[in-house]
C-alpha cells in the first residue's frame, strides 16, 4: 500500500472525538490516518509514501456537500441571458444587478437588438416582480413581435412567453382552458404548468451543444464551491438520452472532481393513476442508469407546495399582504398517496416545502405515516423550509424528520418579502436554522442552484449572520455559530443524503475528499466568512486547484 500524506496549517475533521488535525495519511482514495507528523509515524514506518506539502499553509475541510443542487435544471440554464437584482459570478461571466421594471425591459430590449440571428430564440432567466414589475405577453410581444422570447422567473417555477414563443414551442396550439396554472392571454405558465411548457421546450434546451456547454459550466461552479458530493434533487430534469449521454460525458469523466447522488422526483412516477407503472419499480429503473461518480440509492424527492421565489408557497393565515393565494404542486391528497407509498416501501423521502403550510401538510403526513407503519432513521427530509413556525420545527424534531434548508432565502428575499409579501415577523424568520439547532433536528445547507450560488460557504456566511441586501440583520435569533455552519455543510449535510460513513467528516475509512481554504473558517471575522479563497479541492486524494 503505497501512502500519501497532506500535511497542512490545520485541519478542522469535524470529528469530535478528534477535531483538529495536521496531518492526514490518504492510500487508494480513503483516509487512513488524521492526527499529526508524529501520531501517524507507524504508518509511515511500515508502508512506502510521499509526503505532499503543498497544503502547508493552508486549511484543510472535508469537502464541501450541498445536497439539494440540480446540475440538469442549471445546465439549462446557464447558457440563457441572466438579468437578476442581484450581482452573480458565474463561471464565464459577471452578471451586474437590474434593480427596476424600466431597467429590465431595456436590458431585455438591449439582449434582443444585440442578436444577429432573426431566428434565435432569446431565453432569460432572473425575473422578479418585486424588482422587475410585471411581465406579460403584450409586452414581451413590443420587444419583438417576430422572435421567440422566453422570461423565465426567479424561482424556475414560472415561464413568460411572447406570442412568437408560443407559436415556436406549439403551445398555442394546445387547449389549455381548464388548466389552473395557465394563462395563455398573458403567456404564463406556472407550477405544473410551468413542467408542461418546460416540456415543450425540453428538445431545444437539451440540444446536444448547447446542453453539454451548460454542464460544463456547472460542473466549474459547483468546482470553484469547493464542493466533492452534491445531490441532484430531481434526478435529471428531461430523462432523455441526450441528457444522460451528457451527464455521462461530464460527470463521469475523470476531470470533475464531485460525485452526484441522483435523487428522483416521485410525482413522474404516476404511481397512484390507474393502469400507471408502479412507483418502486419506477424508482429501480431510475437507478439502473447510475455509475459510481453518477448514482442513485434509496432516496425519492416529493412536493407539496409551489416555489418560494415565485411566491407560490402556501401561506397559513394571515398570508399575503396583497391577498394572492399560493399553489399546490401536489394536491395533499395525492401527496398523501405517494408518500405512502415510498415510505411502506423504506425510501428515504425528501419533500420540497416552501411555506408553513406546505412544511404543515408534511409533518401531518409524516404524523399518518408514523401511525400506521413506525420508522426509524427514516430520514424524512423538509428541503427548503422558506416559511415554517417554531412549534413546527419542535414537531419535525419529535417526529425524527430533518432539515435542508436554502438559507440564502434571507439575503436576497428578507427585506423585499418584508416591505411587498408577507410583513417583517415571518420575513425575517425565514429558514428558521437557529430553532432547529435547538430542537436538535439534523440540518444541512443547500443552493438548490441556481436558487442560490452555489457556494457553501455563502450558505454558511447566511446562516452565520443572516444579513439582508442592505446589511441589516434579519432574525438575529436565527443565527448559528461558525461551527454549527461548518457542520451544515459538512457532516450534517452528509447525514441528510445517508452517506454520513463516506463523507463528510475526515477520518479513517473515509473518502479522502477535502476542501482546501486560504483562511481558516474558526478564524477569521464570521462577516468574512463568504470571502474566504478556495485553493481547490482534493477528491479521492486526488488535488484539484481551482483555475484561475
Amino acid at each position: 500500500m503505497d501512502l500519501t500524506v497532506f500535511n497542512a496549517r490545520r485541519i478542522h475533521t469535524m470529528n469530535p472525538s478528534l477535531p483538529t488535525a495536521t496531518s492526514v495519511v490518504v492510500a487508494d482514495g480513503l483516509i487512513v490516518e488524521v492526527g499529526t507528523s508524529e501520531s501517524i509515524q507507524p504508518w509511515l514506518d511500515a508502508h512506502p509514501h510521499v509526503v505532499d506539502d503543498t497544503f502547508a499553509d493552508k486549511v484543510l475541510m472535508p469537502g464541501f456537500i450541498d445536497p439539494h443542487l440540480h446540475p440538469s435544471l442549471a445546465a439549462t440554464l446557464l447558457p440563457t441571458n441572466f438579468i437578476t437584482a442581484m450581482e452573480w459570478d458565474l463561471p464565464d461571466r459577471h452578471v451586474p444587478a437590474t434593480r427596476s421594471h424600466d431597467a429590465y425591459v431595456a436590458e431585455l430590449t438591449r439582449i434582443e437588438a444585440g442578436l444577429t440571428d432573426p431566428d434565435e430564440v432569446l431565453v432569460t432567466w432572473g425575473f422578479h416582480e418585486l424588482w422587475h414589475g410585471e411581465i406579460t405577453r403584450p409586452l414581451l410581444d413590443s420587444i419583438s413581435s417576430t422572435r421567440p422570447i422566453v422570461v423565465w422567473q426567479r424561482s424556475f417555477h414560472e415561464l413568460f412567453f411572447n406570442t412568437a414563443a408560443l407559436r415556436y414551442f406549439d403551445l398555442d396550439q394546445r387547449r389549455f382552458d381548464e388548466h389552473p396554472q395557465i394563462d395563455l392571454p398573458s403567456g404564463r405558465f406556472v407550477e405544473t404548468g410551468m413542467f408542461i411548457a418546460a416540456g415543450a421546450m425540453g428538445p431545444y434546451l437539451t440540444e446536444p451543444a448547447r446542453f453539454l456547454r451548460g454542464l460544463e459550466l456547472t460542473r466549474d461552479a459547483v468546482h470553484q464551491g469547493g464542493q466533492t458530493t452534491i445531490g441532484d434533487l430531481t434526478g435529471t430534469q428531461f430523462d432523455t438520452d441526450v441528457e444522460w449521454d451528457a451527464l455521462r460525458a461530464v460527470i463521469d469523466s475523470p476531470s470533475t472532481p464531485f460525485r452526484v447522488q441522483m435523487i428522483p422526483a416521485g410525482m413522474r412516477s404516476q404511481g397512484t393513476e390507474a393502469g400507471r407503472a408502479d412507483p418502486i419499480a419506477w424508482l429501480a429503473e431510475r437507478a439502473e442508469r447510475g455509475s459510481e461518480k453518477l448514482y442513485f440509492r434509496n432516496n425519492v424527492k416529493l412536493f407539496t407546495d409551489g416555489g418560494f421565489y415565485a411566491q407560490m408557497m402556501r401561506v397559513q393565515p394571515p398570508g399575503y399582504i396583497d391577498g394572492h393565494q399560493g399553489e399546490w404542486m401536489s394536491p395533499p391528497d395525492k401527496f398523501e398517496q405517494l408518500a405512502r407509498v415510498f415510505w411502506n416501501a423504506g425510501c428515504h423521502i425528501h419533500v420540497h416545502c416552501t411555506g408553513d403550510m406546505g412544511v404543515e401538510l408534511a409533518l401531518e403526513v409524516l404524523a399518518k405515516l408514523q401511525f400506521e407503519r413506525p420508522r426509524f432513521d427514516h430520514r424524512f427530509t423538509i428541503e427548503h423550509l422558506g416559511l415554517s413556525t417554531p412549534e413546527q420545527i419542535r414537531r419535525a424534531a419529535a417526529l425524527g424528520a430533518l432539515v435542508s434548508a436554502n438559507v440564502y432565502y434571507v439575503h436576497e428575499l428578507g427585506e423585499a418579502y418584508w416591505a411587498g409579501s408577507i410583513g417583517h415577523e415571518r420575513a425575517s424568520q425565514m429558514a428558521r436554522v437557529g430553532t432547529a439547532v435547538r430542537e436538535g433536528v439534523p440540518t444541512a445547507l443547500h443552493s438548490d442552484f441556481t436558487m442560490a450560488p452555489a457556494k457553501p460557504l455563502t450558505s454558511a456566511w447566511v446562516a452565520v449572520n443572516r444579513l439582508g441586501e442592505s446589511g441589516r440583520v434579519l432574525g438575529p435569533e436565527e443565527r448559528v455559530s461558525v461551527h454549527d455552519a461548518m457542520k451544515m455543510i459538512t457532516v450534517d449535510a452528509a447525514y441528510v443524503l445517508g452517506m454520513e460513513n463516506e463523507v463528510g467528516s475526515i477520518r479513517s475509512g473515509k473518502k479522502a475528499d477535502f476542501t482546501v481554504l486560504e483562511a481558516d473558517p474558526y478564524e477569521v471575522d464570521p462577516v468574512d466568512l463568504a470571502d474566504i479563497e478556495i485553493w481547490g479541492t482534493v477528491f479521492e486524494g486526488v488535488p484539484f486547484p481551482i483555475e484561475r
